[in-house]
């Protein structure tokens, strides 16, 4: 999830691995993922590199019926103790939110929930976090309706929201970019621009790496200051530490397969 502060990434939901998993949904990054056992090893490892790093996660049973119910970050959109739930963009993902509701409007005690209504969609890959400044993809799976649910709930404490239209050869905002630290932005050439973006506040800056490592732009900044990301992007693992950042690598291939990245894999709250 890329709605919360590094000081608020103490706890995440994250949901198994289904037998069905080799029907998700795919297009972008892969053909289709061939090894559940594998997508559920790496799972593990992702499981175990969040609690190593300072973070309690809870796992909600996988659902058979949902091939892509692993991605979580789509159903929930939590923001400083405000919850948006959203309906995700395709029609295939809708019925996997209510357990991840249920699970999170009572481990939230008090939580301020919203839904969506009419023709409003919104993936919660799709929205990134800057400090109090936020992004937001309209992309196919999030319209201007969605858009604007999301502003209503930012407008609230007073956070600026900028649009950002996702290309056509991208699924979600945060397949392509991410904030690894609260003043940092990870981004590809050839998919976004720095005018996408328009001017940061003061301090924030954004590491702009080579298209063929668009993967590796998806990251997850932890409480304890280290950053997780995926094996293999030679680039981007350069550019952090080069920052002075402590990385966690873990491998991802099965789970890139089905368009998944890190954040899609974890909600935190």
């Amino acid at each position: 999830m890329a709605t919360v502060r590094l000081d608020q990434k103490r706890r995440a939901l994250v949901r198994d691995v289904p037998a069905s998993f080799t029907n998700a949904l795919a297009r972008y990054f892969g053909t289709g993922p061939t090894d559940v056992e594998l997508a559920r090893q790496q799972q593990r490892a992702y499981i175990k590199a969040l609690e190593d790093n300072g973070v309690s996660v809870h796992r909600l049973p996988a659902d058979e019926n949902h091939p892509d119910c692993m991605f979580v970050e789509d159903q929930a959109v939590v923001v400083d103790g405000h919850m948006l739930l959203p309906t995700p963009g395709h029609p295939s993902r809708v019925a996997e939110q209510p357990p991840i509701a249920e699970f999170l409007m009572a481990a939230l005690e008090g939580v301020q929930t919203c839904t969506m209504g009419g023709e409003a969609r919104m993936d919660g890959g799709d929205i990134i976090r800057l400090g109090d400044l936020f992004f937001v993809g309209r992309s196919s799976r999030t319209n201007d309706l969605g858009i604007t649910s999301l502003r209503s709930l930012l407008d609230f404490f007073g956070y600026e929201l900028r649009v950002i239209d996702i290309p056509e050869h991208a699924l979600h905002l945060t397949s392509i970019s991410s904030t690894p630290t609260d003043e940092l932005i990870l981004a590809p050439e050839g998919y976004l621009t720095p005018d996408d973006f328009g001017d940061l506040p003061e301090g924030c800056e954004i590491l702009w790496m080579p298209g063929e490592e668009v993967y590796g732009c998806n990251t997850i900044g932890l409480p304890n200051g280290k950053v997780l990301m995926a094996e293999g992007y030679p680039a981007v693992k350069a550019a952090l530490q080069a920052r002075g950042l402590d990385l966690v690598e873990v491998d991802m291939s099965e789970i890139r397969a089905a368009d998944g990245s890190l954040t899609c894999c974890s909600i935190f709250y």
